[in-house]
């Protein structure tokens, strides 16, 4: 293909992650020729149908919009067939079968949230800060039978600063995930990128972390962790879906979900068991398996959002209780 070829593309993608794709897509010389994405359905107290946000933008930049229940219904096939797509395009899709992937004379690139292939899975953003790395990354890769194993297009580098949280680098990644697509079929269509596989081993062993998805079980507080260690597991769930633990009610010793948004790892030793508070007196201090952690913004189940000494103020605690 010659240097200024454009590429046609279908593009796969449902939450706001994708949006920043689409929209540098749109920008760019290639061709969308159409966008698939998951279907309407309710939300809210009303139940009112609402559109993915890939569905919003598409329709408001007049690209034709398919949202197949199944991926392997015929009609569906046939439509996507008829388009003449030179590749697919795809970030923060549901898995595609092989009929869909493979139909494209250049395949199906995929957009992830990580430097591949460190952390292949659900939720690569929140499982980089939680696993206290400074460093992350998008990779663009051409997608196989395994889910996130494809050849590696291209990669970009992002730092993880101290104070970032899964919110704020899940922004930054969604901007560099938009610019690394449009580099990559750019690079496509002009012959410059050449696929490679994933290197999984060293001389030393496996080298992979993964980045399983998201569940109640997995996103609980462990207090016998090191408090710097709790503090990232901490900002890698925040603000969603927010990382959580129990806290015994005053009296009743009933137990009380709060869910913990933002903390701060201190020099200070331990005084006490894993998960016991230090101090309740303007400043919320839990003791850790190593060194103590000071809540700075919580939840309690059903409420607002309170800074910590707000939550003090209103809890009214008066001796010094267990977070679980």
């Amino acid at each position: 293909m010659g240097k200024s070829c454009k590429l046609k593309t279908v593009f796969f993608g449902t939450p706001d992650f994708a949006v920043e794709s689409l929209k540098c897509l749109q920008e760019s010389r290639h061709e969308i020729l159409a966008v698939v994405t998951a279907p309407d359905k309710p939300a809210g107290r009303g139940k009112k149908i609402r559109f993915s946000p890939v569905k919003s933008f598409a329709l408001e930049n007049g690209i034709e919009v398919l949202q197949p229940t199944r991926l392997k219904d015929e009609n569906f096939i046939s439509q996507l067939r008829n388009y003449g797509a030179d590749l697919f395009t795809v970030v923060a899709f549901r898995m595609l079968p092989e009929v869909v992937w493979n139909m494209p004379p250049l395949g199906t690139v995929n957009v992830h949230a990580s430097l591949l292939p460190q952390f292949r899975g659900a939720a690569p953003i929140s499982h980089a800060i939680m696993d206290g790395e400074s460093e992350t990354g998008v990779t663009t890769f051409k997608l196989q039978h395994a889910i996130d194993t494809g050849h590696i297009l291209m990669q970009d580098k992002i730092l993880i600063n101290p104070d970032d949280n899964a919110g704020s680098l899940h922004d930054k990644l969604m901007v560099a995930g938009g610019q690394l697509l449009v580099k990559t079929l750019t690079g496509l269509a002009n012959g410059d990128v050449q696929e490679h596989p994933q290197v999984l081993f060293t001389k030393d062993g496996p080298i992979l972390k993964t980045a399983p998805k998201l569940n109640k079980e997995n996103i609980r507080i462990d207090w016998t962790g090191h408090a710097r260690q709790i503090h990232d597991f901490i900002r890698g769930l925040s603000p969603y879906p927010g990382a959580y633990t129990f806290l015994k009610a005053p009296g009743s010793g009933e137990e009380k979900k709060i869910i913990i948004y933002e903390s701060e790892p201190l020099g200070n030793q331990s005084t006490g068991l894993p998960g016991s508070l230090a101090q309740i007196k303007k400043r919320l201090i839990v003791n850790t398996g190593k060194g103590q952690l000071e809540i700075l913004k919580l939840k309690p189940e059903g409420k607002k959002l309170l800074k910590a000494s707000d939550y003090l103020n209103g809890a009214q605690l008066t001796e010094l209780h267990v977070l679980k």
